[in-house]
């Protein structure tokens, strides 16, 4: 054994694959990405101010002035697991489902937020009502659930991935669709389109598989170190000022 592979490891109190969820089957289809339209895989283009507008959050990222300058997951307000079109993460990706006569609720993991799809209601709430998680309705068509949802809060519209979760552009429409296919497996895809944000509508799908398991209590503003220790490590970057000259 060498000495590089002696050396410890730099990846101290980070995530390891002890935390990491990585699927075990393929799609049937050998399909490697979640989007299904355009045909290519990828998200589409940002317009010009939407690129602008995440590039100046990326730069506030970077280096937060605020607390308010990080992402709403760092704040723990919202996770992008939640937000239509709900997304997949690295880990805690787990969902409970629970119906009632006039609703569907997801309790999602990753930070314990519950979304409310209305199905007692026609229309959406007024503009001037805006959520984290959009309000949405939806109705059966067969046996699929399908959940039109609008009203996002403008977070200042990132666009990214989930390590700048900002919110979203508050002209974000989104159609999803929840198929049983079997008794244990749910087939969801959905329709994205946002005039404002992106070149063109695009669309994608995976598939949700039941689990025994329960879901955990996910504490993130217990111990929520992170936030003081990323702003004060960018205290203490900031070259030091000069002292002020004596007159």
């Amino acid at each position: 054994m060498d000495s590089k592979s002696e050396a410890p490891s730099r990846n101290f109190a980070s995530y390891n694959n002890l935390f990491y969820e990585i699927g075990a089957k393929l799609l049937k289809s050998m399909r490697t990405s979640i989007i299904t339209d355009p045909p290519d895989g990828k998200i589409p283009a940002l317009l010009p101010a939407a690129e602008a507008e995440k590039k100046h959050r990326l730069e506030l990222l970077n280096h937060p002035q605020a607390a308010t300058d990080l992402g709403l997951q760092d704040q723990c307000i919202v996770f992008p697991t939640a937000v239509p079109p709900m997304r997949p993460y690295i880990y805690n990706s787990n969902s409970q489902i629970i119906q009632t006569a006039h609703e569907v609720m997801i309790n999602v993991e990753m930070a314990h937020d519950t979304r409310i799809i209305r199905l007692d209601r026609q229309s959406h709430l007024p503009a001037s009502v805006q959520l984290w998680l959009g309000d949405s309705i939806g109705h059966w068509e067969d046996a699929t659930l399908v959940v039109d949802t609008t009203n996002f809060k403008d977070g200042g519209g990132f666009f990214g991935d989930a390590g700048g979760m900002y919110g979203t552009d508050r002209n974000l429409h989104v159609v999803e669709r929840f198929s049983l296919i079997d008794r244990e497996t749910i087939l969801y895809r959905f329709e994205v389109e946002d005039p404002t944000a992106f070149t063109r509508p695009w669309k994608g799908e995976f598939t949700m598989t039941r689990s025994a398991g329960p879901i955990f209590e996910y504490a993130c503003h217990e111990g929520n170190y992170a936030l003081i220790d990323l702003l004060n490590g960018e205290r203490v970057s900031e070259p030091a000022k000069p002292a002020p000259k004596e007159p």
